[in-house]
């Protein structure tokens, strides 16, 4: 029983990669005996240098590694292989207790065990299965976690699918708001860009854009729609979409970062805005940007009751409404890209144009 039990830990551990460094050729013989009869896949160097090579070329799980070495000793050796491996399970092997490096240096270069040299391996080849149960574990536990991240990523994309599917449903209703979305979240992008934002704003920008008007999706067709002026019964209803779709979106912990877009976009640098009046610097810098992106996309775009307005009269209209409806510095921001770089913006309104 106790021969079928082993030949089955040989198998096992011949999955398993050794990679042994002494500069004594003798040294690595009698390990490569003692590890290959143990059933590991082993291989021997006895140059330091070398060692360096195959673990940056090949992969190890385990290195037995001698400390006196020469040209370089074992402490420099895990100094070079740290710069580009943290995950090589590393033993250290002296010729006396006293050579061995400083604890502060074995913790910080993370040398998982040393042990001094023997004529007998009994206690180096405990410290080697201790240290393949260490990857082991290791192991299944970056496979979970690999198989929770493809699962999370799946109902992510899922969930954004169903949201998209909204946002869709809210643009077919209407030809004259087709592509509004897509047209807010790459001129947001774009003012981004010009401010050197990170890309990470920049992502939060792009999908806060996608997504800013799903609340509408709560809003009767018929005050979407309508083509006469609205009353004060119908405009109350109409403001309620950022609230509504906040309350859609919070259900999924991946739309965390845009929910200050989607709730505070109509949100006014005067505080005269909505859903929270909130003033200034109150409303989250992120949402201040697609505010005038939105309010763009808005004067450009032609609607039932009226043609989309002239690139003199949008002009106008930042200007006049700088430092009220728009913080001041972004709004100077955006005049300059409307003077100087519309040709960017010409090339966001051709590629989302309404079909």
């Amino acid at each position: 029983m106790r021969k079928h039990l082993q030949g089955v830990e040989n198998v096992e551990n011949n999955t398993y990669r050794i990679i042994a460094v002494d500069d004594e050729e003798g040294i690595v013989d009698s390990l490569s005996i003692f590890l290959k009869r143990s059933g590991y896949d082993f291989t021997g160097v006895t140059d330091p240098q070398e060692a360096i090579r195959l673990v940056k070329e090949e992969h190890f799980d385990l290195m037995v590694l001698d400390f006196i070495m020469t040209p370089i000793h074992g402490d420099q050796v895990v100094e070079e292989i740290r710069k580009f491996n943290k995950d090589l399970y590393i033993l250290l092997l002296t010729g006396h207790k006293d050579l061995a490096p400083p604890l502060e240096t074995i913790r910080r270069l993370d040398i998982q065990g040393y042990c001094e040299k023997s004529d007998k391996f009994d206690q180096l080849l405990l410290l080697i299965e201790s240290g393949i149960k260490s990857i082991k574990q290791m192991n299944q536990i970056k496979e979970i976690n690999t198989k929770l991240s493809d699962t999370y990523e799946k109902l992510e994309q899922a969930y954004l699918d169903s949201i998209k599917t909204l946002r869709y449903t809210i643009e077919a209703k209407d030809i004259y708001t087709r592509g509004h979305s897509d047209r807010v979240s790459a001129y947001s992008v774009l003012i981004g860009k010009k401010l050197g934002l990170s890309d990470e704003d920049l992502h939060t920008l792009e999908i806060g854009g996608l997504f800013h008007d799903i609340g509408k999706i709560g809003v009767p067709d018929s005050i979407l729609l309508k083509e006469a002026k609205l009353t004060d019964e119908e405009y109350s209803q109409i403001k309620q979409h950022p609230n509504i779709g906040v309350h859609i979106l919070s259900n999924a912990s991946i739309f965390n970062d845009i929910l200050p877009i989607v709730e505070h976009h109509h949100e006014k640098y005067d505080g005269t805005g909505y859903p929270g009046k909130l003033a200034g610097t109150d409303i989250p810098y992120l949402a201040r940007i697609a505010t005038i992106a939105d309010s763009f996309d808005a004067m450009a775009s032609r609607r039932a009751y009226r043609d989309s307005l002239s690139i003199d009269k949008i002009i106008s209209e930042f200007e006049r409404c700088r430092g009220t409806q728009f913080d001041p510095e972004l709004d100077d921001l955006f005049l300059d890209i409307l003077r100087n770089h519309f040709d960017e913006i010409k090339e966001i309104q051709e590629k989302y144009k309404p079909e």
